[in-house]
């Protein structure tokens, strides 16, 4: 037995052993004979990866530890009485809405007796929960300021009244904070008490929840003030949560000034408490409605013992003497300057030196004969290097033979073997040595090899008769030309296609569209900028320009998590040249953001567009898409062309702006995007302007200045977006012109209205024809004097079909103007 047991061990341990070491030696002689080291395990993806139950149970306990560690390090800037207040705005949605009210009822759930004004900032010690809160009381009807203290705030509280329903004021208030970013959002009502019987107020808070809940969809409970119990729990959310905060705004450091004043000896000089990252010194500084401004000097500013106190009440001794102050950070010798462009010396290029100047400037010619197509002028050959058409000559005849032939000379039974293909044209038989090849000017189809015998150029309508080309007498054809367009004119259809223009009989085509050229593929084709170095603006070449915008947004962003004044510190920043109208004129928001590094710096910015959904939302939270045709922020009413003024909000900035609206499309492969004339409604649209940088996607509001007072946006939001790389675009505008094929046989059209001279028709010979339905081809001739031409199609059209040529031009984008109160 004792065998028998010896030899079942043996068994089952070598068992075992060979299963192992026979898959790892086949493992081994693959990786060897693959050239490759061995490696200790084959599980690669998370999927393969078996953890026992310790490895898991380690795994949620070190989850755990991490997410706990954030939310204390996130809460950990207000703790106790020294800590940072909470900044909770309060903003009424219904014109009945006392947002003053509403701050009393919060603080009497407490036994907190302070007088609260109607508008500003009051700071409030709460003893129970050992924190200090900031209310925030911008005037409703201030669209901007309801703007910066949402921006500002760790806590918004929206109030809405059983009384009344939130009017448009109040729902555009909705769709921009929401759109700009916000914190965390608390819903109260006022005047429920006044709803009677009793039985339908729950009722009436399950409509405005459910109202509120469309454009935040996290809320849960709309809380009623008058209710002492559910004001105490308002107040303690606000006192014990932790804010989400908004990405943009805490990758900067930024305050809620507290204290502005004017000293005669330092200047502007703001207080208040450092946000989001660490304020540095050498960094600018963004004060919204004001501009940019350097730093001379932040110094550590003493704790009030007093923490109830309104923004009427915070004055400081300006007897003081600055001294006293404890300097917390100077700026050094890289501290940002001022400088928005670069230098003139440093942009100055010799341009006989420059490889790339000399390359386009050699395509560029001052007086073509034909118009651009791609990179290469057509028809521009040398004297000796035209093509010369084959003449008709009888069989053997020799070069110098033929100089002393006249073509009248001979009879047409003398040319046996001269052929005359279908085309009309003439060429010599297969096989001759001196066939043609084909010729740029022929395009795609003379570079296809196919044989173009599939119609007769001459021939309308009869195929054993020719007739001759006359052209119209100018009357006659003036009135075909007013009985064809008043035809096609109609404003819907301009409006759907706004790339077609008509050109007046009297005008030369090569003349008024000199600057565009042709393209064979919008999305492929090389674009030359030669032709266009005479119409940039003169600031082009001194804009920034950034070659790997991810890993400068990176280094950026990691530059501001070091280094500054803590969060979370009481500072007074001393501002170099700082506005004194800003302590003068004492508005009731002040902010102060600090920008990242180049931030200052222009360039060719783009951003997002995306037209807000015009009509209202009901009660039950659905929306009413019934727009109204006399809403003046309809685009339907009123369209949004490109170039029409705008007031643009991104970020902390504000700005007047004339974007140039291109087309949304992914990254093309020469960076040549479509500009687009109209801002169209429920599509995405790209805005270009020049304007100063902003690193990471940074919300953009967009408004429509009134005709009354353009310089204060108080009006419904017009569109949203978001900030994108200031990428290398190039915004090429398309116009389209028209032709009507007024005779057609198989693929051979005759096209009026398009041109009316001959000239144009052969300065625009090169570029490719369409159709709307689809068909492609190209001018083969012209037809008398007055701009007809004969054109080739890969396919018969129809007699509805209309003949059409794209060309092409670049346009630059205009200056931003930063945005004053």
């Amino acid at each position: 037995m004792v065998a028998a047991g010896h030899h079942h061990r043996s068994t089952t341990k070598s068992s075992h052993k060979p299963f192992k070491s026979r898959y790892a030696t086949k493992g081994s002689l693959k990786a060897k004979a693959k050239g490759k080291t061995e490696e200790t395990s084959t599980r690669k993806t998370p999927h393969q990866q078996f953890l026992s139950k310790l490895e898991r149970r380690n795994k949620a306990r070190q989850i755990a530890a991490n997410k706990h560690r954030d939310v204390l390090r996130a809460g950990k800037v207000f703790d106790g009485r020294r800590g940072a207040a909470r900044i909770i705005s309060i903003i009424p949605l219904c014109a009945d809405g006392d947002a003053a009210d509403a701050a009393r009822k919060l603080n009497g759930s407490l036994d907190i007796a302070l007088n609260i004004p109607t508008s500003g900032v009051i700071t409030v010690g709460i003893e129970r929960f050992k924190q200090k809160v900031q209310y925030v009381i911008p005037p409703r009807q201030d669209f901007l300021a309801v703007l910066d203290a949402c921006k500002l705030a760790d806590f918004v509280i929206f109030i809405l009244s059983a009384k009344e329903e939130v009017d448009n004021h109040g729902e555009s208030l909705l769709r921009a904070i929401e759109s700009q970013g916000v914190s965390n959002v608390v819903t109260v009502v006022q005047h429920l008490d006044t709803v009677e019987p009793a039985k339908r107020r729950p009722d009436v808070k399950k409509s405005l929840l459910s109202f509120i809940s469309h454009f935040f969809p996290t809320t849960v409970k709309v809380h009623s003030l008058d209710a002492l119990q559910e004001a105490q729990n308002v107040i303690r959310s606000l006192c014990t949560q932790n804010p989400k905060g908004i990405r943009w705004r805490d990758s900067r450091s930024y305050l809620l000034a507290e204290e502005v004043r004017w000293d005669e000896r330092e200047g502007l000089i703001v207080g208040g408490t450092v946000r989001g990252k660490g304020l540095k010194a050498d960094r600018l500084v963004h004060i919204p409605g004001y501009g940019d401004y350097q730093v001379e000097k932040i110094c550590a500013w003493a704790q009030e013992e007093n923490l109830s106190k309104s923004a009427d009440d915070m004055v400081m001794d300006t007897d003081a003497p600055s001294t006293e102050l404890e300097v917390l950070e100077v700026p050094t010798a890289a501290q940002d300057d001022l400088t928005e462009l670069a230098l003139e010396e440093d942009v100055m290029r010799d341009v006989e030196m420059d490889d790339s100047m000399s390359i386009a400037t050699s395509v560029h010619t001052t007086n073509p004969q034909s118009v651009l197509l791609d990179d290469h002028y057509y028809f521009e050959e040398k004297e000796d290097e035209r093509y010369i058409r084959p003449r008709r000559l009888p069989k053997g005849t020799s070069n110098y033979q033929a100089a002393w032939i006249l073509d009248s000379d001979f009879e047409e039974s003398d040319m046996e073997d001269v052929e005359e293909d279908e085309d009309g044209d003439v060429g010599m038989r297969d096989g001759d040595s001196n066939g043609e090849e084909p010729r740029p000017e022929d395009g795609e189809e003379g570079l296809a090899g196919e044989s173009k015998s599939m119609y007769a150029p001459t021939e309308f309508g009869d195929d054993t008769k020719s007739e001759m080309f006359l052209d119209p007498s100018p009357e006659q054809e003036a009135e075909q030309i007013q009985a064809f367009r008043s035809r096609q004119k109609d404003a819907a259809e301009d409006f759907e296609f706004p790339d077609e223009i008509e050109l007046p009989p009297n005008v030369l085509a090569r003349e008024r569209l000199a600057r565009y050229r042709g393209l064979k593929s919008l999305r492929s084709s090389k674009w030359e900028t030669a032709p266009d170095l005479p119409h940039q603006p003169a600031l082009w070449d001194r804009l920034a320009q950034i070659q790997n915008y991810a890993a400068t947004r990176k280094k950026v962003l990691n530059e501001a998590l070091v280094g500054g004044v803590t969060v979370g510190t009481r500072v007074l920043i001393y501002i170099r040249n700082g506005p004194r109208e800003l302590a003068e004129q004492k508005p009731n928001v002040v902010a102060v953001y600090s920008l990242l590094r180049h931030e200052h710096k222009k360039a060719m910015v783009h951003f997002s567009v995306m037209p807000t959904i015009s009509g209202t939302i009901s009660t039950n939270g659905e929306d009413n898409e019934e727009v109204d045709p006399k809403d003046p922020n309809s685009l339907t009413a009123n369209p949004v062309k490109s170039k029409d003024p705008l007031i643009i909000q991104c970020g902390p900035r504000r700005m007047h702006i004339n974007p140039l609206f291109s087309s949304s499309s992914a990254p093309t492969k020469n960076d040549v995007y479509k500009f687009e004339k109209y801002l169209h409604p429920a599509r995405t649209t790209i805005a270009t302007v020049i304007a100063p940088l902003t690193f990471g996607s940074v919300p953009v509001l967009y408004f429509r200045p009134s005709a009354e007072c353009p310089t204060n946006p108080t009006m419904h939001l017009l569109a949203t977006g978001t900030s994108l790389p200031p990428t290398p675009r190039i915004i090429a505008k398309r116009i389209v012109l028209t032709g009507h094929p007024y005779k057609i046989h198989k693929r051979l059209v005759t096209v009026r209205f398009m041109f009316f001279n001959k000239e144009d028709v052969n300065y625009f010979k090169p570029v490719q024809l369409y159709t709307k339905r689809g068909r492609s081809g190209y001018i083969k001739e012209s037809l008398g004097t007055h701009g007809w031409f004969k054109a080739t199609f890969d396919g018969g059209i129809g007699a509805m079909d209309a003949v059409a040529m794209s060309l092409y031009k670049r346009v630059w984008p205009r200056e931003a103007v930063p945005f004053k109160l």
